[in-house]
């Protein structure tokens, strides 16, 4: 696997080769990522322009492109400078006017003699009843009419960059363009009907008709499945590195899941069974577990981790829980402590606070193996932290790690299972892009005893009613969240928004009854007026988006989102978990400022409507589409050129199953359509990919 095959060197030569492509034009392409030959061929047309010869002008929809046979008539040059030089046509059953700006009449009559027949085709409109074609993009005699593609694509442009450069360049890329042997699966070729890959490229380039440009033509499609084929390839590499990687045995005897079990009040759900059980079987194993835990806000995530954890204790070695931040992290501590205790093992905590003779204390005991359960923030990876036996590594919020962190985190415990828990509900198409590697246990029911969460809708409008809404509430001892939007990202905008909002509800309702939390206030400011509302003490927390993830407080039953409409449905889905977490029911109220906008609208009602994430995060998708669902800067996702995450989830799935199946009865990519794969990898830039299959 040392080079790139040789087969492939002209797709990755020298663009300054291709014709019509000279060094100014080189420069020009980079705008729209083409450096080289094989990106000219993945920068497919988005449209094509139909330019079959038609009889006349009146067949066709005006305004539109229409392709015709004309007699030319007589030439009226303009009668003052840069005015329009018309000349009159006739074709089977009408006559129009082909018109020129700034072109010189002996050339007009060189290419359009009168008397003469001709071919045009161009852009025609109707003017006070009568067709015009302005400016035609071809002029040629009946003779080379062949000269006109019938179906002209048309290619996304830059600055300096024509479509016929485009054209051109295209068509040399495509004369060097080699045959690959198949990479797909034979039976999927033959049921889908899809060309071989040239083929494929050159219908894509050069359309014969219309629909050959829609995205679900078989030649578009069997492309999009060339990228996402390449892509769960290199996912199902990265797995089976994980997994071939040795992985410790640790039988659970269930004695310590057993005392949690008795502590419980009520029993688990089904959903929670099957992951508790489905964690057991992969830690059983010889190899490393690779699970990702998917549920959705409220849906009993720190029950499944205690039961893993407690069944690597049980096994005789420890475990590790890993959050994305210091409150995060000690909110993990409160769920799992009464558990652990239950149980009766040692649950400590590691985090960036702990200094001099704490940490050296804390990492001395765990060295020891007397540390049964670490919770920590990713502190727990640097080099002077040593586990006595590490059998199971948690990871919490995910979605800020990549394959390759995945990959790296492995090495701490060597051989140390891992389980990622993820609460953003992911929908299908993206999971499989982004966890293709992982295999996944989802909750999908709430624990018994949670309150459904009534949302409404109020307009700001409306603000002074709440705020007699919330005085009632907290007379009756109730607590709420009241969160600011963050303004144009600023930092210190937000900060002003969530101050105003503080010193207006604590004028309405009282001293000491409201804290406040905001991105601006030092760390043990912040986490003050947490531990303060937690102990309920105040009682309304105003907060900007910091309370986003995680944050436990049972008694709050209220949470208002001011100018709701401005949230992301996924984040406004995470705020409202927040709440519903007690025995007592619960309330949401979005604040929109009207009027809402149609998708502002959707998104509200969605949310009113729906308290599945899963649901939510659907839509979410179908509304935003990926990048933004995830922010593309750090989500991992690939990035393709032809294929559709949102509207080509199912050839995602079927791409997953066979490259783990390609995979299975070939590891190392030996046959010959694994050759072909190995190939295929290199067409795709997947070095990643490339750089597993060599290790391994």
């Amino acid at each position: 696997m040392s080079g790139r095959p040789e087969i492939l060197f002209p797709l990755f030569a020298d663009i300054k080769k291709l014709e019509g492509v000279g060094p100014k034009t080189a420069q020009n392409l980079e705008q729209i990522d083409v450096r080289k030959p094989r990106d000219l061929l993945f920068l497919l047309p988005y449209s094509c322009i139909d330019r079959a010869v038609r009889l006349s002008v009146s067949e066709a929809e005006l305004p539109g492109v229409v392709t015709v046979q004309v007699l030319v008539g007589t030439h009226r040059p303009p009668r003052n400078r840069g005015g329009a030089y018309r000349i009159s046509v006739q074709d089977t059953s009408t006559s129009f006017q082909v018109v020129f700006f700034h072109a010189r009449g002996d050339y007009l009559k060189k290419i359009l003699p009168e008397g003469s027949r001709r071919v045009v085709s161009g852009k025609a409109e109707l003017f006070d009843g009568v067709a015009q074609m302005v400016h035609p993009e071809y002029v040629v005699a009946p003779d080379e009419a062949d000269e006109i593609p019938e179906v002209e694509p048309v290619y996304p442009l830059t600055h300096g960059v024509t479509q016929k450069t485009m054209v051109k360049a295209v068509r040399s890329v495509l004369e060097r363009t080699p045959d690959l042997a198949e990479w797909i699966d034979r039976s999927q070729m033959q049921q889908a009907k899809w060309p071989a890959w040239r083929e494929a490229m050159e219908m894509v380039h050069f359309p014969q008709s219309v629909p050959e440009v829609s995205p679900n033509s078989p030649a578009r499609e069997r492309l999009a499945y060339d990228e996402f084929l390449a892509h769960q390839i290199t996912l199902a590499l990265a797995r089976s590195q994980l997994q071939r990687a040795k992985g410790i045995v640790s039988e659970h005897t269930g004695v310590l899941q057993a005392k949690v079990r008795d502590a419980l009040p009520f029993a688990p759900t089904n959903a929670q069974e099957k992951a508790i059980a489905a964690i057991a079987g992969d830690m059983v194993l010889p190899t490393r577990m690779n699970r990702l835990l998917q549920g959705d806000v409220g849906s009993g995530k720190t029950l499944v981790a205690i039961m893993a954890l407690l069944g690597a204790v049980e096994a005789g070695g420890q475990g590790v829980m890993m959050a994305p931040t210091e409150i995060l992290a000690r909110q993990h501590l409160e769920g799992l402590q009464p558990l652990a205790e239950s149980a009766g093992v040692v649950l400590e905590i590691l985090s960036g606070r702990d200094k001099g003779k704490v940490r050296r204390a804390k990492l001395e005991a765990l060295a020891r193996g007397e540390i049964h359960i670490l919770v920590g923030t990713h502190a727990v990876f640097q080099d002077d932290v040593n586990f006595a036996d590490l059998r199971l590594a948690i990871i919490d919020e995910q979605h800020r790690f990549g394959v390759r962190q995945r990959l790296e985190l492995g090495k701490k415990g060597e051989g140390a299972d891992v389980l990622v828990m993820t609460a953003t509900p992911i929908p299908r198409s993206l999971a499989l892009a982004q966890y293709g590697d992982m295999d996944v246990s989802i909750l999908d029911e709430k624990p018994p005893g949670r309150q459904p969460i009534t949302t409404a809708l109020v307009s700001t409008a409306r603000m002074a009613e709440v705020v007699g809404h919330l005085r009632k509430a907290v007379a009756e001892g109730k607590q709420a969240y009241w969160v600011c939007p963050l303004v144009e990202e600023s930092e210190r905008v937000d900060y002003t928004a969530a101050d105003a909002r503080f010193k207006a509800l604590r004028a309405e309702l009282g001293e000491g009854v409201v804290g406040l939390v905001h991105g601006q206030m030092p760390p043990d400011e912040k986490d003050a007026a947490m531990a303060a509302f937690q102990a309920g003490q105040t009682q309304v927390l105003v907060a900007t988006t910091v309370i986003e993830v995680g944050v436990n407080v049972p008694n709050a039953t209220i949470m208002v989102i001011e100018r709701a409409e401005v949230f992301g449905l996924a984040q406004l889905h995470q705020l409202r978990g927040r709440v519903g977490r007690g025995t007592e029911a619960s309330t949401c109220l979005l604040m929109y400022q009207a009027p809402l906008n149609e998708s502002g609208e959707k998104r509200l009602k969605v949310l009113r409507e729906s308290e599945d994430g899963f649901v939510i995060a659907e839509t979410d998708l179908q509304m935003r589409g990926a990048g933004d669902l995830i922010g593309t800067a750090q989500s991992g996702l690939p990035r393709f050129r032809v294929a559709d995450v949102e509207t080509q989830a199912s050839l995602m799935a079927v791409a997953q199953s066979d490259a783990r199946k390609l995979l299975h009865d070939d590891p190392t990519l030996q046959s010959a359509r694994g050759k072909a794969a190995r190939v295929l990898l290199w067409l795709m830039e997947q070095d990643q990919a490339i750089r597993l299959i060599s290790v391994g």
